[in-house]
């Protein structure tokens, strides 16, 4: 591949990186920083991609695999950590509870 298409990448890459970085530490909302986060690992698989293009090494290909599976749990798990869900709705509910729920949502329905 031609070193100019490769630099224009990296800088791109490194472009990515700031801007996001920028947005880890400012942004206005807990959202917000995971998602930077989210897009930093993405910078972070591009740029090892590159020098994986650039030395031709492709014993790379595994870590770049490892860090997207470790970026995609992260961001999931983050993302259920700061999903506003009330308490009640949290909680895993005992099979009575279940059929009490269904009872008085027929009873309401006017099923019998």
């Amino acid at each position: 591949m031609s070193p100019v298409v490769i630099a224009v990448c990296a800088a791109l890459l490194i472009a990515a990186a700031v801007i996001t970085l920028f947005r880890v530490e400012r942004g206005p909302s807990m959202l917000d920083r995971i998602v930077a986060l989210d897009v930093l690992v993405s910078a972070l698989i591009g740029s090892l991609a590159l020098v994986s293009l650039w030395f031709g090494r492709t014993d790379l290909v595994l870590v770049l695999t490892v860090l997207a599976l470790v970026g995609f749990v992260g961001s999931v798990t983050l993302a259920r950590f700061a999903a506003a869900e009330p308490e009640a709705e949290s909680r895993i509910i005992t099979p009575a509870e279940a059929a009490e729920r269904d009872a008085r949502a027929r009873l309401e329905d006017g099923e019998l």
